[in-house]
């Protein structure tokens, strides 16, 4: 019995990720939306700097981007598309189109247009929150 349940509960975990989600630092998770979109959700911390590493670790691992790639904010926090869960930040490594790219990058949030590069976003991975949650 204790067999069939252990393998009901890793079951559940695997068929509720999906194919395309990466697991990246900090304990973001990172899904393909589309060919060129990917979001970045959540599982903890949920800091500015948190998103922006999760999307370089995606960029760079998944999508082969190199270090001087810009990676662009699609869309602010809301829902995923690709899980249902809350809270999500979509990204790119192409420009959004139909978004003004001169955004500043220190801006507060996620603004559509606003951009890192690679190396820039991935610096962040080392910076410890203001507050811990």
């Amino acid at each position: 019995m204790e067999k069939i349940l252990s393998y009901a509960v890793f079951a559940a975990l695997v068929l509720g990720t999906p194919a395309s989600a990466f697991n990246g630092r900090l304990g973001y998770q990172t899904v393909a939306v589309n060919s060129s979109i990917f979001e970045v959700i959540p599982r903890g911390r949920t800091d500015a700097d948190g998103y922006w590493c999760a999307a370089a670790d995606f960029a760079r691992r998944s999508l082969g981007a190199g270090w001087q790639q810009p990676i662009y904010v699609v869309r602010g926090y809301g829902p995923s598309e690709a899980t249902g869960r809350r809270t999500a930040v979509q990204f790119s490594i192409t420009p959004p189109e139909g978004v003004d790219l001169n955004v500043m990058s220190n801006s507060v949030g996620f603004i559509p247009g606003q951009s890192r590069s690679v190396q820039s976003a991935n610096g962040l991975c080392n910076r410890r929150p203001l507050f811990d949650n």
